[in-house]
């Protein structure tokens, strides 16, 4: 079992910077992602980080948002920076983690555990 529990989210201007947190406990060395839910549309990926720390992002993520983890004894620390924020990057954020065939299930959003939700509002 692996329970995720984001943190973070805020209210912030355009053009400014956002990091969020993800608190990792169970199995903590899976491949893990963040994924984002903007306000009317689908859940889409925006980047995963897998066990042996390689990333990979969404296309319209790279550039600007940054995954990072960090590994403690017990749990671990799944970090999204997220810079030069626009409008359209409000949303529900959410970590999540998959168990096996990181690279192909990210990208359809199949993953076997998810939190619960951070909102990012970025006004203009």
């Amino acid at each position: 079992q692996v329970q995720l529990v984001e943190s973070g989210g805020d209210s912030v201007p355009a053009g400014g910077s956002l990091t969020l947190s993800c608190t990792v406990s169970g199995d903590t060395g899976l491949c893990m992602g963040w994924f984002r839910q903007a306000p009317g549309k689908e859940r889409e990926g925006v980047g995963i980080i897998d066990s042996a720390g390689y990333t990979n992002y969404a296309d319209s993520f790279k550039g600007r948002f940054t995954i990072s983890k960090y590994n403690a004894q017990k749990t671990a620390t799944l970090y999204l920076q997220m810079n030069n924020l626009t409008v359209e990057d409000t949303g529900m954020y959410y970590c999540a983690a998959v168990i096996h065939n990181c690279y192909t299930y990210w990208r359809k959003g199949v993953m076997d555990y998810w939190g619960k939700g951070t909102l990012v509002t970025v006004s203009s």
